[in-house]
């Protein structure tokens, strides 16, 4: 049987803002060794907010890794220069890939810290989805995750170099 509070159902942009701000916080509360971030674009997520900058920055150690999938970086640059700046001083520890050739809603909406906690949405327009902490569904949401991964490609590197 599944405790009932090791799942809670999101409803609403509030409620899934929330429960991104708590898994952020339990990334770094626990310090999971991997993480992956997935999105269409990133454009409702709150990666600009100051307490996911700092639950970030306590995260970061050596030997983690924070995988971020988007169809493209576009909206991340625009909506999240926090993010972007805190990325590119901690671009050892974060690979960005993009899925560009992903269908619309292909992608799924997603942050899942292994074996601590996934919040997904299962539909991003109405914001319907789940804060979980169950195993199967961590055990799910990394599969789901593994093969996405598999079709990107490395994306929005941290640094431009140029002559």
């Amino acid at each position: 049987m599944i405790d009932p509070r090791s799942r809670r159902l999101i409803t609403t942009r509030l409620e899934f803002v929330d429960a991104l701000h708590e898994a952020f916080a339990d990334l770094a509360n626990v310090g999971c060794r991997e993480a992956w971030l997935c999105d269409e674009d990133f454009a409702d997520w709150p990666l600009n907010d100051a307490s996911v900058i700092d639950d970030l920055v306590r995260w970061a150690k050596p030997r983690r890794q924070l995988t971020v999938i988007a169809r493209n970086f576009d909206a991340v640059v625009r909506r999240h220069p926090r993010w972007v700046e805190w990325r590119r001083q901690w671009s050892h520890v974060v690979d960005c890939r993009s899925w560009e050739d992903a269908e619309a809603g292909e992608l799924p909406t997603m942050l899942l810290a292994n074996g601590v906690v996934t919040v997904r949405l299962f539909d991003p327009v109405h914001h319907r989805g789940s804060l979980s902490r169950d195993a199967a569904d961590l055990l799910r949401n990394r599969e789901l995750i593994d093969a996405v991964s598999q079709r990107s490609v490395p994306s929005f590197p941290a640094t431009i170099l140029g002559l």
